[in-house]
């Protein structure tokens, strides 16, 4: 299956303009895509739902996510981070009542971000990922919900061994799966030319250190997912790439 690939642009009020650009993959070996991904760089809201529950609906509720947010951004006021809280937690109870409803047990891990006066907010449960790309390095700016980070956490495990463990896709936190969605939450200023990734772990088993290019983010967004698919593809692999860089000079 072809991946479903998205680019969108707003120029934002600051010393800098916002690109972004979003891909997702069925993979190599899923039917189903479960992922889901949210670009609106014109509201200044992303994000990258990953659902659990196979054909007890996992797609069904990361597309939960999506739908919250879309509502989020359909009208014309400020957008403020609780906000982007507030419709996070919404789809956690949307989710809910759909598993109660049909016996379902489905619920889907996130990482959504937020840029507002040059200062990038984001919110996550469990093990997609917001990464800072700065100068060629990648620095990790989520820290997973997930059985093995908290053996890692532990000095049980090292973070080399972490994602070859029989239990790394096991998070311990999800949308759908409390009434309490306990989202994490961090905030970071970002400089023109930084760039932020959101990706589901499909494509963060994967990613390495040299991933981390200067090239134009649609063509560093093909290249990952690429290099994902050839170094696992076991996985639903979906990332949004976003770009921050300064006015030129007139």
């Amino acid at each position: 299956m072809t991946a479903m690939s998205f680019g969108r642009f707003v120029a934002a009020p600051t010393s800098a303009t916002i690109t972004s650009v979003a891909r997702s993959h069925v993979g190599l070996v899923r039917i189903i895509n479960e992922d889901r991904v949210f670009d609106c760089p014109d509201r200044g809201v992303w994000a990258v739902a990953d659902g659990m529950g196979g054909h007890a609906g996992g797609d069904l509720a990361a597309q939960a996510v999506i739908d919250r947010l879309r509502l989020l951004t359909a009208g014309e006021g400020m957008i403020r981070f609780t906000d982007m809280l507030v419709a996070l937690g919404q789809a956690n109870g949307d989710i809910r009542q759909r598993n109660e409803r049909f016996g379902a047990a489905a619920g889907t891990t996130v990482v959504a971000a937020m840029i507002q006066d040059g200062t990038a907010h984001v919110a996550w449960a469990g093990d997609s990922r917001a990464y800072r790309l700065r100068g060629g390095g990648l620095e990790l700016l989520t820290r997973d919900h997930s059985v093995v980070q908290e053996l890692v956490d532990a000095g049980l495990l090292t973070p080399d061994r972490a994602e070859r463990h029989p239990q790394s896709h096991v998070v311990t936190r999800a949308l759908g799966v409390d009434d309490d969605p306990r989202l994490q939450t961090v905030s970071i200023r970002l400089l023109p030319g930084d760039r932020l990734l959101l990706c589901s772990d499909g494509l963060s088993r994967s990613l390495a250190a040299g991933d981390a290019d200067s090239e134009a983010i649609d063509r560093l967004a093909d290249r990952m997912l690429a290099n994902a698919l050839a170094r696992d593809g076991s996985d639903n692999v979906s990332l949004i790439l976003i770009d921050c860089r300064p006015l030129k000079s007139r």
